[in-house]
């Protein structure tokens, strides 16, 4: 893994419907908050990470030129990572790995989107391969309504058992984000409401559905040696894990999803995790859709195959049960889909830091924050302690 290396501070907007702010304007706050955080400033960096969704979701080529000045970078390098829905945790791999690699002792990660500004449906509608897949899958809903549709053939889980799963999920995280001072979507819902809202793209229903935000993050990677003479509380880094699979969505199983297991493993192999339930405190699951956050329980190996309804419904991923998931609302309540992914990994370390305020887990001391991308192929992990 190279040299250890930490996160040392976190900035993040507030997100939601940000027509208060210009697009620099966004970038900037979550900058500005984590150089206020750590205070440290820009000329202590070395170098900076930055990345969005693909271009054409942005209106704007080039975007880590485009946000230099925002994300204070001038006269710095720049590395620009874009993995579409995985690019948060892409962008703290690059600068993980930048760090670890002993070229640089500050490295500066910024993932951000303001989607309200652009199209996402049809860019993700359109960015598929144009004679098949395009009119086929209907975007991200309709890719992961058929994988959902998959997973409970596959295991013969009763239709009643896996909707009510799926709207406990949905009420819970709506509530945890209300404690979440940077979250999107803060509504009280009920069962019955998830239950019956319209319907998306069958089985997932418009509660099970992340939103289209606007909002930035900001994370500042740290050698050991820099830890040490800043003095500051760091999440250490104790495992990164990320695997990608075939693009065409019928050619790879969504069930039994090898980027997603292959990824953790290799997270879990270097942070020395053998059951990760019991060991890990608090994950911060990619969770666009209620449906596929069980989905990946199982892939993590929080449970056993086709086991993830049942254990929902137990109350084992809920904030005060045996792996609370999502303390922050997930992306099922906030999701700027350049930084989404950076987000978890954010909320990963304020939770093993102990700065993670009223949806702080007590005594999390190691976390793992996850993100996924590409059209339904990438899967990142990266898990953080609170020891080296």
């Amino acid at each position: 893994m190279g040299r250890p290396v930490a996160i040392i501070g976190v900035g993040q907007t507030k997100h939601g419907r940000r027509m208060d702010v210009s697009y620099p304007d966004l970038v900037r706050e979550a900058v500005v908050a984590v150089f206020n955080e750590t205070g440290l400033t820009p000329n202590d960096i070395d170098g900076v990470v930055s990345g969005t969704m693909p271009s054409m979701m942005e209106g704007i080529a080039l975007t880590h030129f485009y946000f230099a000045d925002a994300m204070q970078a001038a006269g710095k390098p720049i590395m620009k990572t874009e993995t579409c829905g995985s690019t948060g945790v892409s962008i703290a791999h690059t600068a993980y790995y930048w760090v670890a690699s002993g070229m640089a002792d500050l490295v500066l990660a910024v993932g951000h989107e303001k989607m309200n500004e652009g199209n996402s449906q049809a860019t993700m509608t359109t960015v598929a391969e144009p004679f098949y897949q395009r009119y086929f899958i209907s975007g991200a809903p309709g890719v992961f309504s058929m994988q959902s549709q998959m997973w409970m053939d596959r295991y013969n889980i009763p239709e009643e058992k896996i909707r009510d799963a799926a709207a406990f999920i949905s009420v819970t995280h709506h509530d945890d984000a209300f404690d979440n001072p940077y979250a999107h979507i803060k509504m009280k819902v009920t069962m019955d409401e998830v239950k019956n809202a319209r319907i998306i793209t069958y089985p997932v229903r418009l509660l099970d559905v992340c939103p289209n935000s606007d909002g930035a993050c900001a994370v500042i990677f740290a050698s050991k040696d820099m830890v040490k003479k800043l003095g500051r509380k760091p999440a250490w880094v104790k495992g990164v894990g990320y695997r990608g699979e075939e693009y065409f969505f019928g050619d790879s199983d969504k069930v039994v999803w090898e980027s997603a297991i292959q990824a953790a493993k290799q997270a879990y192999d270097q942070a020395g995790i053998k059951d990760p339930r019991k060991e890990l405190d608090v994950a911060e699951v990619y969770n666009p859709f209620t449906f596929q956050e069980m989905l990946f329980y199982e892939c993590f190996g929080f449970c056993e195959p086709g086991e993830s309804p049942d254990m929902v419904l137990k109350g084992t991923f809920t904030r005060k049960g045996e792996l609370p998931c999502d303390p922050s609302g997930g992306t099922l309540c906030t999701n700027p889909i350049g930084a989404t992914g950076l987000i978890r990994v954010a909320e990963a370390a304020l939770q093993v830091m102990g700065k993670a305020g009223d949806h702080q887990v007590p005594k999390a001391k190691l976390a793992l924050s996850h993100a996924m991308g590409g059209v339904d192929q990438f899967n990142g992990i990266m898990i953080l302690g609170s020891k080296l």
